[in-house]
């Protein structure tokens, strides 16, 4: 099931959102400023984010903008909400990275069609793809991991991780090049609490003894490798 958050300040406008985009078979989540939205999205990217262009504090526009910035947002699929009619604010809400462009107000009915649009349009199958090594397997798009058939429970952050490590495999990354591709630059957080997370996602898979393919690379960093 798809992931939209819907950062509105406007409660009655997300809750509208929200009922839609649950009949279309949609998970709905919601934030009513930016800040809290980056929260959300550092712990849990979503599939997409519906924008408003005018909240409080840092506007939708900066929001979209910082997103575009960051490693691990880059290519998240944004639509912009917005009152603004005029021909270079739509071309602004573009060129700072929005996928889409809706004018208030607008029917629930058509966002939900444009949603499906640009999931389409922005969808790489690669990224979707299902990732398999020597039985251990992790699949994108459900959002599920499986040691010999069996599911294991990964934690948001720990499943990030093991997907970077999946699709960057016999390469040694240290812990500053993790914070960046998998927690995404401009989160402020120690370089130890990649430790913390690896060995969390290895005690997750210590199980069928697929914590091995989690290597240490002494005074380098981690890698991930089934050439054990």
């Amino acid at each position: 099931m798809k992931r939209i958050l819907v950062v509105e300040d406007e409660q009655a406008i997300r809750e509208m959102v929200g009922f839609a985009l649950e009949r279309a078979g949609f998970r709905f989540e919601e934030a009513a400023d930016a800040e809290q939205a980056l929260v959300m999205i550092a712990s849990r990217p979503p599939d997409l984010v519906v924008l408003d262009w005018m909240l409080p504090g840092m506007s939708g526009v900066e929001l979209a903008r910082r997103l575009r910035s960051e490693d691990m947002t880059s290519r998240l699929p944004i639509i912009l909400l917005t009152a603004r009619v005029e021909e270079n604010d739509r071309i602004h809400g573009l060129e700072v990275g929005a996928d889409d462009y809706m004018t208030k107000p607008f029917s629930p009915r058509e966002l939900v069609a444009r949603i499906n649009a640009v999931l389409r349009r922005t969808s790489s199958p690669e990224e979707e793809r299902p990732i398999e090594y020597e039985g251990l397997s992790l699949d994108p798009a459900g959002h599920r991991v499986q040691a010999d058939g069996t599911a294991l429970e990964l934690a948001p952050t720990e499943f990030r991780l093991l997907h970077f490590f999946m699709t960057h495999p016999d390469r040694v990354y240290s812990r500053e090049q993790l914070l960046d591709r998998v927690w995404g630059r401009g989160v402020f957080v120690e370089e130890r609490t990649v430790d913390v997370h690896i060995r969390r996602l290895r005690k997750a898979l210590a199980g069928r003894g697929h914590d091995r393919f989690i290597q240490t690379v002494r005074g380098s960093g981690y890698r991930f490798s089934t050439r054990v």
